[in-house]
């Protein structure tokens, strides 16, 4: 990057944590040897956000390996990502929408993120052919859109960044792309102080396509001065910026957080976007996930204390068969609609599955 993530802003090990906060942790060994199957990575910002005499705090949640993530239910790839991808980091499951890997590295190493099986670790999901990317987007004109994800493409070197710009701005059935990113959450910074990433932007935007930056803000305390500050920087180069929270336990799964959450960002400005079940990949789904019947009931109870704005986020599910919008818990389980999905005789269909009040996720027999 123009303005690079710095080794020496960035924590990494247990020994530089404890250093920064001038603490020790009583769960010191436990985290260390979680990070070596998932690596700990977090920027001094996003730490100081942290109450460290709250041993509950939810952005240490999200950000510092937990005991939880000893168990293995679950499984790596919950949502078919292997299954739909064409070549080495590029994923086509909706029609009209592909999805590339960009890189295998963010910012901050979220614990809940359902890449873990890639993120900080290997690279051999990340595209490397963009001659082969443009060409099949050339020949399916099907598609409208661009998802690019990772990792955080925002982590990218600027120059990368508006290459990859510049290349799906050449191409004319493309309508809009979309960079998926917890750098305005973790290090508005990045944002803030990068002259040459507007000019890509702005650059991007004259081309008349439209650029988003979809944020992924999980808890009000995350909803800083600095980043909003960084979201209105985006907003002036024309970029929208919406979000999609995760619904996590222990960290925003309570009506009046949630709440909180999304009346905040409609209030900067930022579209509430979803609100994604958690999904049941290993290491997060036991420390993570609500049960679907609690999480019907948290989402409702939000939503009455929302206005129009602030609550148009749709609560859905990332699933095998498709995106599936959760509508509520009655009868014995849920009601739910595919809001998105690949096979003919599930489009928009609406649906109701009988569920124990302990089950997470929908067993729908891929």
């Amino acid at each position: 990057m123009n303005i690079p993530i710095h080794s020496e802003n960035i924590v990494q090990t247990v020994g530089a944590l404890e250093q920064y906060i001038r603490r020790p942790l009583p769960d010191a060994e436990i985290i260390r040897q979680l990070a070596k199957k998932h690596p700990m990575r977090i920027t001094h910002y996003y730490l100081d956000l942290i109450d460290w005499d709250d041993p509950k705090d939810p952005i240490r949640k999200i950000a510092i390996p937990s005991l939880g993530e000893r168990k293995l239910s679950g499984a790596f790839d919950t949502s078919g990502e292997q299954v739909h991808t064409k070549f080495r980091g590029f994923q086509h499951k909706y029609r009209q929408t592909v999805l590339i890997l960009t890189t295998n590295r963010c910012a901050v190493y979220c614990r809940h993120c359902f890449r873990k099986r890639l993120v900080g670790l290997v690279d051999d999901e990340v595209v490397v052919d963009w001659e082969r990317v443009v060409a099949y987007l050339r020949a399916h004109r099907e598609v409208t859109n661009v998802l690019l994800s990772g990792g955080d493409p925002l982590v990218l070197e600027t120059d990368h960044l508006e290459d990859i710009l510049r290349r799906l701005a050449r191409i004319p059935h493309l309508r809009y792309v979309r960079i998926g990113s917890r750098i305005p959450v973790v290090l508005p910074d990045r944002i803030l102080n990068d002259d040459p990433l507007h000019e890509a932007f702005r650059a991007f935007a004259a081309g008349g396509k439209q650029l988003y930056v979809t944020t992924q803000f999980n808890h009000p305390r995350e909803l800083t001065s600095a980043s909003i500050r960084s979201v209105k920087r985006l907003q002036e180069d024309g970029v929208i910026v919406n979000n999609q929270t995760v619904l996590l336990k222990g960290v925003n799964d309570c009506p009046s957080v949630m709440a909180e959450l999304q009346a905040a960002l409609a209030r900067a400005g930022v579209i509430p976007y979803y609100v994604f079940q958690c999904r049941p990949v290993t290491t997060v789904m036991d420390e993570f996930q609500v049960p679907l019947h609690d999480a019907c009931q948290l989402i409702d109870e939000a939503r009455k204390q929302l206005d129009g704005l602030s609550k148009r986020f749709r609560f859905v599910m990332s699933h095998l068969t498709g995106k599936i919008e959760i509508l509520g818990w009655s009868d014995g389980g849920i009601y739910a609609k595919y809001h998105q999905t690949n096979r003919p005789s599930l489009h928009n269909k609406l649906f109701h599955k009988r569920l124990g009040k302990d089950v997470g996720w929908l067993d729908l027999g891929g």
